[in-house]
């Protein structure tokens, strides 16, 4: 098997404008995803703050 720490340091190679594309979107999406779960969970650190700062009142 080849070592592919290797090529680190080679120049970068161009790809496809259809695949640098499609990878684009797909990391859009993740982040489309990420953002809609953030707004449908909890921050667990502000309830705990909150609950903290309500109970020493």
């Amino acid at each position: 098997m080849e070592n592919p720490f290797k090529h680190i340091d080679k120049p970068l190679k161009q790809v496809p404008k259809e695949l640098k594309s499609k990878v684009m979107n797909d990391i859009a999406m993740a982040k489309l995803v990420m953002e809609i779960a953030e707004l449908f969970s909890y921050n667990l650190g502000d309830v705990i703050e909150t609950v903290m700062q309500k109970r020493t009142k």
